[in-house]
């Protein structure tokens, strides 16, 4: 670890002048030779780094995302190419321009963050060899070798001596609690972090081997956590404590407020702005503004979360609009269908105009009409002469034409020319 350490002096004293600044600060509250001013001034060097790093957490958020929808088609390359690794290779790497995607971009926190760490080892490890180390000098060493947090020397391990320790002016047992309790918090909150991003933050509907590359960190990180911890000094589990905790709280609030579509925490945080949305009637910010939109222009994309709160809103009488904004629809509003279409509704709530009813084959030869149909008027039917006038006449009334087809039909008797019958035989 010292050799590691070595690698990275040149910023041993970027690092050491932080936590000097620091340590003038809370010196003059808690006292210059405190635990309590070098232990907060660890604490504070890791908040500055941590709120430094932050745009590197936003891209590996996305790279993250980005590595998981790539999951099938980059197992499809694998099981294509699983003979030529070469070209396999190769097409993995177009998949990535095309996309935009670098792999190593989920790495980059710990890459950037890996450097300070391993400088403020290298100033510990000064401060528990008493040597000047950076800006700080003999005056500033002193104190630090003084300095106790709940009765650990700043400098001690877990795996030091009683002659080491009892030269820092601490007892051995004191140092092993302190620092076996500090590597079970180290370890469990590492474990923690992993097993939400795991259990809510993960697309559950897509399965690929990423997943269990992941699920096979969550255990592994804690243990290696464990193991290397007996060799850290008291001041560096302080640092990677306070880091540790620092991800859980941001992975919280980014699990919270931008979860991965698809996963359980989407589906929570959807339900949760269903209920703003619907008692306001409208998106309240520019965050929920952009969450709709993105909803929206997925169209028949959606996944089963999204169209639920599409379809929500469509029954309080909400419709989601493209910009992100939310509003009251009516009879002419634009209403989003469940398959993620929009469909226009009528304007007019007129009846809808009424199919007749399919006749049977009876009733078409009979000319008999269906059962709630009207019939027909009889002005249609009847002749404009009078009935008594044929009669009067003595004459036999016209007969219209058609009318020995139309009564043969109803009959059942064939049109056209008849074939004799045969005399019969007795």
């Amino acid at each position: 670890m010292d050799t590691i350490a070595s690698l990275f002096s040149f910023i041993t004293w970027p690092v050491s002048w932080v936590i000097v600044q620091f340590h003038t600060v809370y010196g003059a509250i808690f006292g210059p030779d405190t635990g309590w001013a070098w232990g907060l001034s660890i604490v504070s060097l890791v908040i500055l780094i941590r709120i430094c790093l932050i745009p590197l957490f936003v891209k590996q958020i996305k790279a993250t995302r980005a590595m998981q929808t790539l999951q099938p088609e980059m197992k499809k390359i694998q099981e294509r190419y699983k003979n030529d690794k070469q070209r396999q290779s190769e097409e993995m790497m177009k998949l990535y321009k095309e996309s935009g995607t670098n792999p190593l971009s989920s790495c980059l926190p710990i890459l950037a963050q890996s450097p300070f760490f391993f400088a403020l080892y290298h100033v510990l490890n000064g401060i528990a060899t008493g040597k000047t180390i950076g800006v700080i000098d003999d005056q500033l060493l002193a104190s630090a070798r003084k300095a106790h947090i709940i009765g650990a020397p700043l400098a001690a391990k877990f795996m030091d001596s009683t002659d080491k320790v009892a030269a820092l002016g601490a007892s051995l047992t004191d140092v092993r609690v302190v620092t076996a309790v500090m590597i079970i918090l180290m370890s469990a909150s590492q474990f923690y972090t992993q097993r939400q991003l795991m259990t809510k933050n993960v697309d559950t509907t897509v399965k690929t081997p990423f997943m269990q590359q992941q699920k096979m960190l969550m255990y592994v990180f804690p243990v290696m956590f464990a193991i290397f911890g007996i060799n850290f000094p008291v001041g560096v589990l302080v640092y990677w404590l306070t880091t540790n905790v620092w991800t859980m709280g941001q992975q919280m609030y980014v699990i919270h407020n931008n979860p991965t579509p698809g996963s359980k925490a989407q589906a929570a945080y959807l339900e949760r702005l269903f209920k703003h949305v619907s008692h306001h009637g409208k998106t309240r910010n520019r965050r929920e503004k952009a969450i709709v939109k993105a909803i929206v222009v997925k169209g028949r994309d959606r996944n089963e979360f999204e169209r639920k709160f599409i379809n929500g809103l469509n029954k309080t009488g909400l419709a989601a609009q493209s910009d992100g904004s939310v509003v009251k629809s009516d009879s002419a509003a634009v209403a989003q269908a469940e398959d993620g279409t929009t469909t226009a509704t009528a304007t007019a709530t007129a009846p809808r105009r009424q199919q007749p009813k399919r006749q049977s084959k009876s009733q078409r030869q009979g000319g008999t009409k269906p059962a709630g149909e009207a019939t027909e008027s009889p002005s249609l039917t009847k002749s404009d002469e009078p009935e008594d006038a044929p009669a009067a006449a003595g004459k036999k009334p016209a007969s219209k034409p058609g009318n020995g087809a139309r009564s043969k039909a109803q009959s059942g008797q064939r049109k056209g020319p008849q074939r004799p019958k045969s005399p019969s035989k007795k």
